[in-house]
C-alpha cells in the first residue's frame, strides 16, 4: 500500500468573499465608541484556534485609551494539554504584552474564574464607589456572550442572560450591563456589557477568511461548505489523517471523502446519490464542535507573530480602505468573467 502523503499547500482561491463587514457590525462598533467614556475594562475575546486570523485591529484603532484584556476563547477546541500547548500560550501572552491574556473555556469553572478574578482585581484597584462597568467585544461567534454567560453563572450564580448559537449574528446591538461580581471591595460590583461582533472591514489574505470561515465568523452559505469541507481536510491531514478514518481511509479528494461520509451517515439524495453539501456541513460541524480533533489553524511561532505586527501595524485596514479593496475586487472577478464568456 502506497504511503499517504498529505497536501502541503492548500490551492489559492482569490475569488473568495473578503468581507463580512455588516450594517449592524458598524453601528455596533459605533455605540461602543460612545460608550468607551463609561468603561473601565474592555475585554476581547479572540478565537483560541485561529489567534492571529481572529484579532480584529478596528478594536485597538476605535476602542483605544482602555485597558484591555485579551481572552482567547475555546481553549477547549484547540489544546490538547501537551508542552507545546502551554509553550505557544505563554508565547503568545508575552507578545500582547503589555495588555494581559488568559485562556478560557466557558465550560471549565477553574478558566472562568481566572476571568472573574482579573475583573475584581481591577474593579478594587479603581475604587470606584458606584462599582466597575466592562465591556466585552470581538469578531462574529467567538463566543462572548457563552463567556459573559458563564461569567455571570459562576460569579453571581444567575442564569443566562445573553442569546448564544452557532452562526454568527446572535447578538446585533449592544445590550444592558449584567452583574458578574456581587459588591464587595469593588463598591458596587461588576457589571459586564456584551456587544454584537465585528468583522474585518478587508481580509487581505484569502487563507485567512477561509480559518474564520471554518471557525464559524461568517454564515456557513457566504463561502460553499464544500471549498470549507475542502480546506478542512487539508488540515485534518497536515494533523492526524486517522480522526476520520471511520469514514474513509487517507485522503487527498475531498468528494471521496464527502461520499464516504454520505453513506456512512445516510445524507443520500434521491437514487441513493451523496449529499454532497449537507454532509460538507456536517464534517464542518463535527470538527467545531471537537470531534475531529484539536489544532489551531494560525501557526503561532516567533516569525508570525512578528509577520501580523507588521501586516497589520497599529490599526490595520480601516472601514473606507475596506470598501475601496472590496470594490476592486469585485471590478476583476466582473473582468474574469466577461473574459471566460468570450
Amino acid at each position: 500500500m502506497a504511503t499517504f502523503i498529505p497536501r502541503k499547500v492548500f490551492p489559492a482561491l482569490n475569488s473568495l468573499p473578503r468581507s463580512y463587514f455588516l450594517g449592524h457590525h458598524k453601528a455596533g462598533l459605533d455605540k461602543m465608541k460612545t460608550m468607551l467614556s463609561h468603561i473601565d475594562l474592555v475585554i476581547e475575546c479572540r478565537d483560541y484556534r485561529i489567534p492571529l486570523s481572529s484579532r480584529n485591529p478596528l478594536f485597538e484603532e476605535n476602542l483605544a485609551g482602555r485597558e484591555r484584556l485579551i481572552v482567547y476563547t475555546k481553549q477547549d477546541l484547540g489544546s490538547e494539554g501537551y508542552q507545546q500547548d502551554r509553550n505557544r500560550e505563554r508565547l503568545v501572552q508575552d507578545f500582547q504584552r503589555p495588555s494581559a491574556v488568559l485562556f478560557s473555556d466557558y465550560k471549565d469553572k477553574s478558566s472562568v474564574r481566572k476571568v472573574l478574578e482579573f475583573a475584581r482585581e481591577h474593579a478594587a484597584a479603581a475604587n470606584s464607589l458606584t462599582g466597575a462597568r466592562m465591556m466585552v467585544v470581538g469578531m462574529p461567534n467567538v463566543g462572548k456572550s457563552s463567556l459573559l454567560n458563564a461569567l455571570r453563572g459562576v460569579g453571581v450564580h444567575k442564569g443566562k442572560v445573553a442569546h448564544t448559537g452557532a452562526q454568527p449574528g446572535v447578538t446585533r446591538k449592544v445590550g444592558t450591563t449584567v452583574k458578574i461580581i456581587d459588591d464587595g471591595e469593588s463598591g458596587e460590583g461588576v457589571y459586564l456589557m456584551d456587544t454584537p461582533g465585528v468583522f474585518i472591514p478587508y481580509v487581505p489574505d484569502a487563507e485567512a477568511m477561509l480559518k474564520l470561515a471554518l471557525c464559524g465568523s461568517v454564515k456557513d452559505t457566504i463561502i460553499a461548505p464544500t471549498t470549507l469541507a475542502d480546506y478542512l481536510l487539508y488540515n485534518l491531514n497536515l494533523y492526524k489523517p486517522s480522526v476520520y478514518a471511520e469514514y474513509e481511509q487517507p485522503t487527498n479528494d475531498i468528494e471521496t471523502l464527502l461520499a464516504a461520509l454520505a453513506r456512512k451517515t445516510g445524507r443520500l439524495q434521491k437514487g441513493g446519490t451523496p449529499d454532497y453539501e449537507a454532509s460538507a456541513l456536517w464534517l464542518i460541524q463535527r470538527w467545531r464542535n471537537g470531534h475531529l480533533g484539536r489544532f489551531l489553524l494560525d501557526e503561532v511561532t516567533h516569525a508570525t507573530l512578528e509577520a501580523e505586527r507588521g501586516a497589520n501595524g497599529s490599526a490595520g485596514v480601516s472601514l473606507s480602505q475596506g470598501r475601496k479593496m472590496m470594490k476592486e475586487l469585485r471590478k476583476q472577478k466582473s473582468r474574469l468573467k466577461h473574459l471566460n464568456s468570450q
